[in-house]
C-alpha cells in the first residue's frame, strides 16, 4: 500500500476564489491525500463579502481535520521536518507571486514555501490577480523560470472587463500536482479566455 500524499494547501487573499478552492480541497481529501491548510496573515484575519475569517477556518479543519498554520514561526519547520510531499498555492495573488519572485519572507505562505524549498521539492502555484499581465506579468515569468515551481494553468477570466486579470483553472489542481510530482509542468499552461 502506497502512502497518502501529503501536500501543504496555502490560501492568500483572492477570496473571491476560496469556494473553488474548497472544492478542489475535498476532491483531494477524498482522493486519498493528506492536506495541511496554511493561511496568509490576510487569508487568517479578513472578513469580506465572500465569507469571515471564522468560516473559512471551520470549513478548513471540517475538511482536512488540521488546523491551519497561520504563523511564520508555525511554517519555518516545514522543510526541515520534511512535513509536505507538495506545496500548492491556491490562490495565489499578485502580491504572494511578487514576494516569492524577491525573496521576501513575511508572511505564513512565503515562509512555507521557502521553507519547502529548501529540500528540493515541488511548489505549485494557482494565480489569481488583476495584474496579471501587467504588474505581475515579469514575476510570472521569473517564477516560471526557477527550478521546482510549477503553474496550475491559467486564462484571462473576463478579458473585456479586466483585459490584465488572470486566474487559474482551480479544478486542474489535482492534475498539477500529479505532473509536479513527476518533475514535470502540466500543459498547456495557457487556456482559452473564459468567454470564448
Amino acid at each position: 500500500m502506497t502512502a497518502p500524499i501529503r501536500i501543504g494547501f496555502a490560501l492568500t487573499g483572492s477570496f473571491c476564489t476560496f469556494a473553488r478552492v474548497m472544492d478542489v480541497i475535498q476532491t483531494l481529501v477524498r482522493q486519498g491525500c493528506e492536506v495541511t491548510p496554511i493561511l496568509s496573515f490576510h487569508a487568517a484575519q479578513l472578513d469580506t463579502r465572500f465569507g469571515d475569517a471564522a468560516m473559512w477556518r471551520g470549513r478548513l479543519f471540517a475538511l482536512t481535520g488540521r488546523q491551519p498554520i497561520d504563523t511564520i514561526q508555525g511554517a519555518e519547520p516545514i522543510g526541515p521536518k520534511g512535513l509536505f510531499d507538495v506545496l500548492v498555492v491556491a490562490p495565489c495573488t499578485g502580491n504572494t507571486l511578487a514576494k516569492l519572485a524577491h525573496s521576501v519572507t513575511d508572511t505564513p505562505v512565503v515562509m512555507a514555501v521557502k521553507s519547502h524549498l529548501r529540500g528540493d521539492k515541488p511548489v505549485v502555484l494557482a494565480v489569481s490577480t488583476n495584474d496579471g499581465l501587467s504588474g505581475s506579468a515579469a514575476n510570472i515569468g521569473a517564477l516560471l523560470n526557477r527550478r521546482h515551481y510549477y503553474f496550475v494553468p491559467f486564462r484571462q477570466d473576463a478579458p473585456d472587463a479586466k483585459p490584465r486579470s488572470l486566474v487559474a483553472d482551480m479544478e486542474r489542481i489535482p492534475d498539477t500536482v500529479q505532473a509536479a510530482l513527476q518533475g514535470r509542468q502540466l500543459q498547456p499552461l495557457l487556456l482559452s479566455p473564459a468567454n470564448a
